[in-house]
């Protein structure tokens, strides 16, 4: 078992109170802080001493405290610095640039190669799409805090490498030094899955809950899931894998080279086929892209076309049986489904996949949880990418330089 520091300790409860003032609608107290996280108010009055020393939080002001001591109201220093994240996906890189409130200043998308894809390409549109970006802002390099970046498959989050890619014939491609020959700034690595549920604990559903899985339909699939508050990763940062346990027994022939897969059935490639095997001379059927597919399918199903409903219904079939199986075995409060595929199918989607649920899940988990479409605005692959950048510099030691104790002390008397 691993043992978890004092400094472990530190860094989660930092996190905890700084995902507090994020989910405010305005700026919070350190007493607004130390109620919603359970913490002490003199734990909560240090750690906002180290975030302020640090440039991250600003005191916005001072409420009415009802007859006591007017009580310093907190922020985020938005213009501490920069934060960018990029999503590579299956035919383009996405990137956005953040201020530190996490809030998207610009963004833009390159495509990349068709057929075969090297990881120079990726590479190349990755570094091409930041330096753009910076030059764009007019945002000099030292302003960046940092730089997520979402890979799909499975990567190795300490050693920034691709280990396997489920699009293009990649394994073990050492992405972060690579990347890092080009761009000057801390690099994270991770994976879709991870991003978007990153995503949700820090800006959506699981701002206020411990217990959360959120499952991406894209073109491939997986569920992110955080007990406790706290991300799960796994033994091997592999946690997740959800498309790619077996939902058919002998089925659909997947690209991960089993049967069955989940992501045989819902993802952009499994939407397009369960079209193709309804009516193969339907012209839903003769769209080439998976995507494209899907999009097509969204206009169809608004228009009442039989085969796009029986297509949508289908998948929402297959989506309910694997949404049940991660109920019985997660027993989250809340399962979120995002990705491209659940913002164009939308609510029609998640009723139908609500109802499939309901058939296969136990009782107990079917009551606890909400069943939800995601809200994260905008691409929440990115904004999670750009979190990890976030978080990767709040774990730097440069960050929080030392604060005399005297003045933190200080400073803890003055907050009471």
């Amino acid at each position: 078992m691993v043992k978890r520091t004092a400094q472990d300790i530190r860094r989660g409860n930092r996190f905890d109170a700084l995902r507090r003032v994020y989910a405010a609608p305005g700026a919070v107290s350190r007493q607004d802080i130390a109620a919603a996280t359970g913490l002490s108010f003199a734990t909560v009055a240090n750690l906002v001493a180290e975030l302020i020393e640090a440039d991250v939080l600003v005191e916005a002001g001072y409420e009415d405290s009802g007859g006591g001591r007017p009580r310093a109201r907190l922020a985020v220093n938005a213009g501490r610095g920069v934060l960018l994240g990029v999503d590579v996906a299956e035919t383009a890189v996405q990137a956005q640039l953040f201020d530190l409130e996490l809030r998207a200043r610009h963004g833009l998308e390159l495509p990349l190669p068709q057929g075969e894809v090297r990881p120079a390409d990726v590479v190349d549109a990755i570094a091409t799409a930041v330096e753009d970006l910076l030059t764009a802002s007019d945002t000099p390099p030292s302003r960046v805090l940092g730089a997520g970046v979402s890979v799909p498959g499975a990567v190795e989050r300490e050693d920034g490498v691709s280990v396997f890619s489920p699009y293009w014939s990649w394994r073990e491609v050492p992405l972060r030094a690579l990347l890092a020959e080009r761009l000057a700034m801390p690099l994270y690595l991770d994976n879709p899955l991870k991003a978007a549920t990153v995503a949700e604990m820090w800006f959506g559903a699981g701002r206020d809950i411990d217990d959360l899985v959120v499952v991406t339909l894209r073109g491939g699939v997986g569920a992110g899931i955080a007990i406790g508050g706290t991300l799960y990763r796994g033994a091997t940062n592999n946690a997740g894998e959800w498309g790619h346990t077996c939902l058919v027994l002998d089925g659909r022939d997947c690209r991960c080279g089993k049967q069955g897969c989940v992501e045989a059935y819902v993802s952009t490639a499994g939407v397009a086929r369960t079209v193709r095997e309804l009516q193969p001379e339907s012209a839903l059927s003769h769209i080439r892209d998976g995507t494209a597919t899907v999009d097509a399918l969204a206009r169809a199903a608004a228009e009442g076309d039989p085969v796009a409903l029986e297509a949508v219904g289908r998948t929402a079939r297959y989506l309910g049986v694997a949404v049940a199986n991660l109920l019985n075995l997660f027993n989250p409060q809340a399962l979120v489904i995002g990705g491209p595929t659940a913002e164009r199918l939308g609510e029609r989607l998640l009723s139908q996949t609500r109802r499939a649920a309901a058939d296969h899940a136990l009782p107990q988990s079917l009551r606890a949880v909400e069943l939800r479409l995601s809200a994260v605005p905008d691409n929440p692959v990115t904004l999670g990418a750009a979190t990890f950048a976030l978080e990767g510099f709040l774990d730097d030691r440069k960050t929080f330089a030392p604060v005399k104790a005297g003045r933190r002390a200080a400073r803890s008397r003055a907050a009471s």
